[in-house]
């Protein structure tokens, strides 16, 4: 790829970006839609048959999930959140709602007196079941993120057979995200309207 045509997928992303985050802040009603969309993450039998779930905590105009993560504590799965730290992802085994503060950029994260705790530092590795935020998504199963590459970092070292499950609300969704060779694509996207397959990391 040469220098013009990195500087088009940039403008081509960027524009993407803007109309998703436009939609997304425009998004109606987003408490009982989010509701439903995590209701619907919760009714997969990939999540039945998962010991160890990631959970995102909301940020901003995201799909909402910090109401439905009281309801995952309930379910005797070890519930695991990241957090931010020095531009890479950690994660937090989550027992407790109280366990979780706004941090400094007013986002709800694990207390840092309880971080290196024992038994809270999980792994990416033991995650059987991924959920996924993002900007903006294609059917295929494409994901824009914020352009910092955090969950690609993450996400290239979760297991091939853990599933990676986005939320979003329809409004996300566009006909086609640009992607590059290190992008990782999602084996499922819940909308409020669907459930769609994505081509997942077998790239079939």
């Amino acid at each position: 790829m040469n220098d013009s045509q990195r500087e088009q997928l940039r403008d081509r992303k960027q524009h993407i970006r803007e109309e998703a985050h436009a939609n997304r802040r425009a998004q109606p009603d987003k408490e009982p839609i989010s509701a439903r969309i995590c209701r619907r993450f919760m009714e997969l039998p990939e999540y039945a048959a998962a010991r160890t779930v990631m959970f995102y905590v909301d940020v901003r105009t995201e799909v909402r999930t910090r109401q439905s993560l009281p309801e995952a504590l309930g379910h005797g799965k070890r519930i695991v959140v990241p957090y931010c730290v020095d531009g890479a992802l950690e994660l937090f085994r989550l027992e407790s709602m109280d366990e979780l503060a706004i941090g400094m950029y007013k986002i709800l994260e694990p207390k840092p007196e309880l971080r290196a705790a024992p038994g809270k530092p999980v792994d990416v590795r033991e995650l059987d079941l991924v959920m996924v935020p993002g900007v903006a998504f294609d059917r295929r199963g494409a994901r824009m993120g914020h352009g910092m590459g955090y969950y690609d970092k993450l996400l290239e070292h979760a297991r091939a057979d853990a599933p990676l499950v986005a939320l979003a609300f329809e409004c996300q969704l566009f006909p086609e995200i640009p992607t590059q060779e290190h992008d990782v694509f999602m084996d499922k996207i819940i909308t409020e309207q669907a459930l769609y397959p994505g081509r997942g990391r077998s790239g079939a």
